[in-house]
């Protein structure tokens, strides 16, 4: 391991250095469909029962009136409590982007969802500051996406394996990257917001299917937004807090990959090669490509829930692991449960956020089908490696057939199969319904879609808190 690196420098010149002008076409127009997909989350997100004590908890503390809170009217609160608020929305259904990785040897686990910590963090400090150009808002989330995925990239297994929450972890530096930016930090103080957000980066898997889980995201948006101002105060900390034997790498996962950190960041940029990955259905991305095949043995057997005696699913432990609960009895263990998601797809035909319902999970049907659901170790799946998504169904059926069916590697929403703009734009409608009406949903999406382009942030960050004088306009 080297413990000699300067992986904090690097970063620190990737930042001060890197301009709007230097951003290629193709990461903007990427940038710009995971800011709509971030953006529906956050609506569909300030309905979640989590997200309502936050936002109650931030209302009453109280204190500056620095940014709004999604869905919640013109209320404002200070900066951090307010990216707290937002990061926890943007992932309460777990249905955000996600980083894609090529290495055979580099677990999905280990990769974050990397869009909601920088555009959180922008866009409040955005709100904060006031009158930000879009281009430079779009530039600070393209660091701060870049920076976090780089160093997720880099990150030995281990780290995963520990049980750390790559994006609570990670996704701290993924804020406090985009924060700096737009708070103009250069130099030592730059390295000191990195080195505060070291020390804040937090999340552990044991809450994974709580409502803790999502608030991972929350605080690492809150911690980055946080470490950012602090050091724009003068508040120090390590100036090289990446390296060493006592920094992030080494303590957090007993070192990184060097050969692939030679490169650097932005060569090229993670959001271009290998890409992100926008999410169909509100699980972990884990079960996405097993949920498609259940779909497609449902509808191409025309296969009726009465029929089925017995589902059996075989995957490897990367999948098995993480999704955890044998039997889901709400419907955030519902997201980290395979029998939960494929007896919904038996039962529904679909998984939108409205299918991920308590009542609907506890229901008889959804709990009997589960409990005839078995989930199998397949090690002949193990050995092909863990950098794509592999399983395979097995239905038994009532009257004796057995049907099988092979999940298709090639994720539908990754950049090989990616979601097209017209199954974006619906995704967007769909989270932002009973939120704003479709009037400011048709504004919203137009101001998103033009970020970069000259659209009034002012007025983007006011439809997403739902202002309801705003709303009239």
């Amino acid at each position: 391991m080297n413990l000699s690196s300067d992986i904090t420098a690097k970063a620190v010149r990737f930042i001060e250095r890197t301009t709007y002008e230097d951003l290629p076409e193709e990461a903007l127009v990427v940038g710009r469909r995971c800011m709509v997909d971030t953006v529906g989350l956050y609506l569909a997100g300030s309905r979640e029962a989590s997200v309502r004590i936050l936002i109650e908890d931030a209302l009453a503390q109280g204190g500056r009136e620095d940014a709004p809170l999604p869905g919640n009217g013109s209320a404002k609160v200070p900066a951090s409590l307010a990216a707290r608020v937002w990061g926890t929305a943007g992932h309460a259904h777990d249905w955000d982007d996600t980083q894609v990785s090529h290495d055979p040897a580099h677990i999905y686990g280990l990769l974050t969802h990397p869009s909601v910590p920088p555009l959180t963090a922008a866009l409040i400090i955005a709100s904060e500051k006031g009158n930000v150009d879009g281009r430079d808002l779009m530039l600070a989330f393209q660091l701060g996406f870049e920076v976090e995925c780089k160093i997720a990239e880099w990150m030995k297994p281990r780290h995963y394996r520990r049980g750390h929450h790559t994006s609570g972890t990670v996704g701290t530096f993924g804020a406090a990257v985009a924060a700096a930016k737009l708070l103009g930090l250069t130099g030592d103080k730059l390295a000191h917001a990195l080195g505060l957000a070291a020390s804040f980066a937090a999340g552990i898997r044991v809450n994974f299917g709580t409502m803790t889980k999502p608030l991972h995201v929350g605080r690492a948006c809150e911690n980055g937004v946080t470490a950012a101002r602090l050091a724009a105060a003068g508040f120090e900390a390590d100036p090289a807090a990446l390296d060493g034997p006592w920094g992030f790498f080494s303590v957090m996962g007993e070192g990184f990959d060097e050969d692939k950190a030679v490169a650097g960041f932005g060569a090229p940029l993670t959001i271009i090669e290998p890409g992100v990955s926008i999410k169909p259905y509100p699980s972990g991305i884990l079960t996405h490509q097993s949920m498609d095949a259940m779909l497609k043995l449902v509808l191409d057997h025309d296969l009726k829930p009465q029929e089925v005696e017995r589902i059996r699913f075989f995957a490897g432990k990367n999948i098995i692991e993480p999704i955890r609960y044998p039997i889901a009895q709400n419907h955030l263990q519902a997201k980290f449960s395979m029998p939960a998601l494929l007896a919904m797809i038996v039962l529904c035909r679909r998984a939108s956020h409205h299918e991920f319902e308590d009542a609907f999970v506890a229901g008889d049907a959804m709990q009997d089908l589960q409990a005839r659901t078995d989930v199998i170790n397949d090690l002949e799946i193990d050995a092909l490696g863990y950098d794509k998504i592999r399983s395979r169904i097995e239905v038994i059926t009532k009257d004796g057939r057995t049907l099988i069916q092979w999940a298709d590697e090639r994720y539908r929403g990754g950049p090989s199969n990616p979601i097209s703009d017209a199954g974006l734009q619906d995704k967007f409608r769909m989270c932002a319904e009973g939120v704003i009406d479709a009037p400011c949903q048709d504004e919203l999406l137009a101001l998103v879609q033009s970020i970069d382009k000259g659209a009034d942030v002012g007025r983007l960050v006011a439809l997403i808190s739902g202002e309801r004088e705003l709303a009239a306009k």
